[in-house]
């Protein structure tokens, strides 16, 4: 038996030293060798497989240990973790690749099948719906129905039943906030089941996802009560709150909508779930044909996960060439969603009885706040790299850089069809940490540093939180965005800095240099292509190209929008060169040391072209076009 371990761990310690390759292939077998010929299966038995190379003789990896993934799509079960034990070293790092020229699809969803015309009535739904809707099982995941709030049809995003109009959005009549109740026009509609029904309310520069608690008429129209804990949030905070416009000077009280309920599928392509009976319906759109389309809806709220400790950091790993797709983020549903700003909700807010803290004296609201989920995230680890990879068709947020992270790059990816922020970077406080404290922290190595986010396409962002935006930074250092391509969001392209503080804090030499920004401020207000907030030396904001801001529909204060806007406590930055289509900057209440030189429509040209991708980066182009036809 002696001489039998003695050769195995013989046997081991060769291929240890000799393969620094593992395949996987979406139609192998996890007890395959894992090679070329004989790939593995599942990635996380790959990513195991790398990593017990690593354990039994880190030097036994001279070379980058790469995982080729072969084209196909990996639907997966749970998370990719890659932990402390995942790190490689600057000699040999841990690459995830997919293979050149094949597609490669990491997915957290499932497929629905089973699809059938519906052919009795269903209470709720409408004449003509019922004439056109299909129904089929909703999956079983472990022990129950599975929640959702996203559906794909061949890769094109499905609308939750709603009666959003790009044109029309009914207006409140009223707030209430002793009794917590909101006012509106009567209704349109007889909900058959409140607790399906999500209250969607434009506030400002946010808005809030509120579960239903009663609907109630009276003579002034309709009142409406929430179920918390969101209803005390929604109507305790101050900022951003429901507006109403007594003076009837700007664009009317605050717009809302519905959403969820059976009674609002009433178009094509739109869906409602049954959740209590596992049955969903929907409506087709024109050349759909759901016996052989493919129908997708996410299981999984994060695909990847990236996460050591400050001690024992993950280290050196690349992602390459991979399509990260289909993951869900369900607070929403399961207890509303009532955000600050950029997306980050409010665990607890309110106003103070006596406005003021240490740091700022006219501060008269506290919050503490939570973060959306992550298709991908990373926290406590450095030098990773994600290249040539697409983020699309996500609930929340795309890249999600938490605190603990040095030395990473986004560079040369699309983001496409993200419901939140595309890629986020940085503090913004938590439940223990108040949103407006400048955020210093004794142990620097918390202090997310040196992030490069380089010559991205980010295209269809903030498309279910609208208060979200392209790219967020928050208490970070050494921060480069640049060369990116941003269009089609609701609110900001670009957001720099928390906190609302003129207190010097962890923030400084972050760069947002020759970004082309069109397309943007969709559907909020008080918003800018760079917005930036707080106290940050050394940072500069130089040669962006900024154009095409929109005409909100539901803003009530539709002109309170900016190409460049330096917000609360903004101070030691220098914006220089930046080309806008006209010149509306705006600053407020900002610190010191800010200079601004030659910014709008006289900017050279040289500067507007060269704004965007980098020649290297426009095959990216191409790429979104495939991505979004198939």
């Amino acid at each position: 038996m002696k001489h039998l371990c003695i050769g195995l761990l013989w046997l081991f310690s060769t291929l240890a030293f000799s393969q620094t390759e593992v395949w996987v292939s979406a139609s192998g077998n996890d007890f395959n060798k894992g090679t070329k010929s004989e790939p593995l299966k599942s990635i996380d038995i790959a990513i195991r497989k790398v990593r017990d190379l690593r354990r039994v003789n880190d030097a036994a990896v001279n070379d980058d240990a790469i995982i080729y993934l072969t084209g196909g799509t990996y639907f997966l079960n749970s998370t990719l973790k890659l932990r402390s034990e995942d790190a490689g070293t600057e000699n040999s790092m841990t690459i995830i690749k997919g293979v050149e020229d094949e597609k490669v699809v990491v997915s957290g969803g499932t497929s629905i099948t089973g699809w059938k015309k519906l052919s009795k009535n269903v209470k709720g739904l409408s004449k003509i719906a019922s004439k056109n809707v299909w129904v089929a099982n909703i999956p079983i995941i472990d022990g129950t129905y599975l929640n959702f709030r996203q559906l794909w049809v061949n890769n094109k995003k499905a609308v939750r039943a709603s009666n959003l109009d790009a044109a029309k959005l009914d207006r409140i009549l009223g707030v209430d906030k002793q009794n917590r109740k909101l006012i509106v026009p009567n209704l349109k509609y007889n909900f058959s089941n409140i607790d399906d029904v999500e209250f969607v309310i434009h506030q400002w520069w946010a808005i809030a996802n509120l579960k239903m608690q009663s609907i109630v008429k009276n003579k002034n129209g309709i009142e409406l009560t929430f179920k918390e804990p969101a209803s005390q949030v929604e109507f305790e905070h101050p900022w951003p709150a429901p507006f109403i416009d007594e003076k009837k000077e700007y664009n009317g009280n605050s717009a809302f909508y519905w959403v969820g309920a059976i009674e609002l599928l009433d178009h094509a392509g739109e869906w409602y779930a049954d959740f209590r009976n596992g049955l969903i319906y929907y409506w087709p759109r024109n050349g759909e044909d759901l016996k052989k389309d493919q129908v997708i809806v996410p299981v999984l709220e994060s695909l990847v996960e990236v996460k050591g400790s400050l001690d024992a950091p993950v280290a050196y790993v690349k992602f390459e060439n991979i399509s990260f797709e289909h993951a869900t983020w369900l607070r929403p549903s399961k207890v509303g969603h009532v955000p600050l700003q950029a997306g980050f909700y409010m665990e607890e807010a309110y106003s103070l009885s006596v406005p003021g803290t240490p740091d700022k004296a006219g501060l008269e609201n506290q919050a503490w706040l939570g973060r959306q989920g992550a298709a991908f995230k990373i926290q406590n680890a450095h030098h990773i790299f994600v290249t040539n990879c697409v983020v699309k068709h996500v609930a929340a947020t795309g890249i999600d850089i938490d605190t603990g992270v040095q030395n990473v790059e986004v560079i040369g990816n699309v983001f496409t069809d993200v419901g939140g922020t595309a890629i986020q970077a940085g503090f913004f406080g938590n439940s223990s940490f108040e949103a407006h404290l400048p955020y210093n922290p004794t142990d620097s190595r918390e202090v997310v540093s040196n992030i490069r986010i380089a010559n991205n396409i980010i295209q269809d962002a903030t498309n279910e939180d609208w208060g979200c935006v392209g790219i967020g930074i928050g208490y970070a250092k050494n921060v480069s965005i640049s060369h990116n391509d941003i269009s089609e969001v609701n609110y900001s392209a670009i957001s720099l800095g928390w906190g609302w503080t003129k207190t010097l804090n962890c923030m400084k030499n972050n760069i947002v240099e020759g970004n082309r920004i069109h397309k943007f401020a969709y559907q909020m207000y008080d918003v800018a292509g760079i917005y930036t907030l707080s106290a940050q030396p050394g940072t500069v904001i130089k040669e962006n190209a900024i154009y095409d801001l929109m005409k909100a529909p539901y803003a009530h204060m539709p002109h309170h929008k900016q190409y460049i806007y330096l917000d609360e406590g903004s101070a030691y930055m220098r914006i220089e060169n930046n080309w806008t289509e006209i010149d509306k900057f705006f600053c407020n209440a900002n610190g010191p040391g800010n200079m601004w030189e030659n910014n709008g429509v006289e900017v050279s040209e040289t500067i507007k072209n060269n704004a965007g991708l980098e020649p290297k980066y426009q095959y990216l182009f191409d790429k979104l076009t495939d991505e979004k036809t198939k």
